[in-house]
């Protein structure tokens, strides 16, 4: 796996096929589609968003901001890009925004009640900070 600065390209070609998981996840938590693909493509001009790479094709979209004591992050995929090959390179690419964000701890929200979500979280590196209202926060921690 690899990765480049994401580009409007990029994010048409990661939502023409969004995995259906994370589709249902944007629904939950109130956002549609097209509100979903704004939000990144804010965070595109704002050169905060990276595409991940799979033998050079885009599989994934990670999107960063700082809000306060934290960063929060948003993520789009193909189905393509849930499986144990990516793990050790998320792991890695991470940690990398959060240097880029200063070492600011980071905030990922999952509207899915998935046990292979917190478990994917977890080998990542983060932790359960709250629950409620049909909303996980997972936080990792600075280094």
């Amino acid at each position: 796996m690899d990765y480049r600065t994401a580009t409007p390209d990029d994010l048409v070609t990661i939502f023409r096929s969004l995995s259906l998981r994370l589709a249902d996840q944007y629904s939950v938590a109130g956002l549609n589609i097209e509100d979903a693909k704004d939000e990144f493509l804010m965070s595109l001009r704002e050169q905060r968003a990276h595409t991940l790479l799979m033998e050079g094709e885009p599989v994934a979209i990670i999107a960063w901001r700082e809000i306060g004591h934290a960063a929060q992050t948003a993520f789009a995929a193909h189905e393509s890009f849930f499986s144990r090959s990516t793990v050790r390179f998320c792991k890695k690419h991470i940690r990398r925004i959060q240097a880029l964000c200063g070492n600011l701890p980071i905030d990922s929200y999952s509207w899915s009640d998935r046990a292979e979500v917190a478990k994917w979280f977890r080998v990542l590196g983060f932790r359960e900070r709250e629950r409620g209202n049909g909303v996980t926060i997972f936080e990792l921690d600075p280094q």
